[in-house]
């Protein structure tokens, strides 16, 4: 995870939903990690940032990056996880327009409707085989990506912004309060930036933050 990400009082790296994710040293995935943080410069959500580096192969940062938002939305996710409970989120929607039944195609076919808690999990558990499946998500570089490589990175994206939509639509209130919804609409911004630059989501699918969207959008 980019260090230095989460100084606030709400949002901490020690607040992760799972376990996050580490990059394996003097792979490709920690040099662009690396490579990002410098190129950054500590200033995160701007369209410069999420543009594919000079002379790097699409397919490195794209896995690079997904690993990194991954572990945003894990410390995003766990440091509101007290106030997202089954008893207050009992099914995982974002607004009163858009419900989201939890299913990955394999071990859940039939979509099985749940609490946001428990999406959430499904989800974060999901993502991570994703990621620790060095058949999918490569570290050595003599090695290929699979074929359908970016289908794959589109479908984390997606189930990913799901966690923002119910986070915004339910929770948000109650980062205003803690006076954090800066540093939200921040990571967010990054990870919109990072979608939009690779288009990652449709646009139907982001519809349920189609406000916050055009709102942050505006600054580039």
């Amino acid at each position: 995870m980019l260090k230095g990400k989460f100084k606030s009082k709400l949002f901490s790296d020690e607040k992760t939903f799972r376990p996050s994710k580490q990059y394996k040293k003097n792979t490709k995935g920690s040099e662009l990690y690396h490579l990002k943080v410098q190129t950054a410069g500590g200033k995160w959500s701007t369209r410069e940032t999420v543009r594919l580096p000079k002379g790097e192969d699409l397919n490195d940062w794209l896995a690079c990056n997904t690993i990194d938002f991954y572990n945003q939305v894990n410390v995003i996710y766990g440091s509101l996880s007290e106030v997202c409970t089954d008893e207050d989120c009992p099914l995982m929607t974002a607004g009163d327009h858009f419900q989201y039944y939890w299913a990955d195609g394999t071990s859940v076919v039939k979509p099985l409707k749940c609490s946001a808690p428990e999406y959430v999990g499904h989800l974060m558990t999901w993502v991570r085989d994703q990621l620790d499946d060095e058949d999918v998500f490569v570290t050595d570089a003599d090695d290929d990506y699979p074929s359908d490589f970016k289908k794959i990175v589109k479908t984390i994206f997606r189930k990913l912004f799901r966690v923002y939509a119910h986070i915004y639509h339910s929770h948000y209130g109650y980062v205003e309060d803690e006076d954090e919804d800066k540093h939200l609409n921040a990571h967010f911004k990054h990870f919109l930036f990072f979608v939009q630059e690779f288009e990652l989501i449709d646009a139907k699918e982001l519809l349920p933050l189609d406000d916050v969207i055009r709102k942050l959008s505006k600054h580039k």
